[in-house]
């Protein structure tokens, strides 16, 4: 039997970039940190993003059917905390609009999908989208490794 936590610490051995999934349902606009995304085809284009069936953005993403996937840079981490549900006081939330769907300004990349599946795994759901628009700029990455937020090296 594995042990959960001891799961935990071993895969949180895998550095990852952070992102922050969004969607918009009416005015309502709701986000969630993640280092659970991943691109998974380029032809057709498509990228996963995997969430805990608790969340309240499981059912969102499933109303909605599009979501946004913002990559994190090194000096957006209030904004990692902030939709991890450690809500930072008085921190300014920029979005910008792109194909209809709300994505933090400033961010590294982004990247806006159609849900085509949803696959039950375990305690999450694997959202697969098929990408309808993508941007990106130069700059360093905000990662995630061993529980910690870091930066990369020069």
């Amino acid at each position: 039997m594995i042990d959960p936590m001891e799961f935990r610490r071993t895969l949180g051995r895998f550095a990852t970039g952070v992102t922050v999934v969004t969607v918009r349902l009416g005015e309502r606009v709701h986000g969630m940190t993640a280092n659970a995304f991943l691109s998974v085809s380029l032809d057709p284009p498509l990228v996963l993003v995997s969430v805990d069936r608790r969340a309240r953005m499981h059912g969102l993403l499933r109303e909605a059917g599009r979501y946004g996937v913002s990559v994190l840079a090194e000096d957006q981490r209030a904004l990692a905390d902030h939709f991890a549900g450690r809500v930072q006081e008085g921190l300014e939330i920029a979005f910008e609009e792109r194909a209809g769907v709300p994505l933090l300004e400033g961010a590294l990349a982004h990247v806006v999908a159609r849900v085509v599946e949803a696959h039950p795994a375990g305690d999450h759901t694997l959202f697969l989208g098929e990408v309808e628009h993508l941007h990106h700029r130069e700059g360093l990455p905000l990662l995630f490794y061993a529980g910690r937020y870091g930066r990369m090296a020069e």
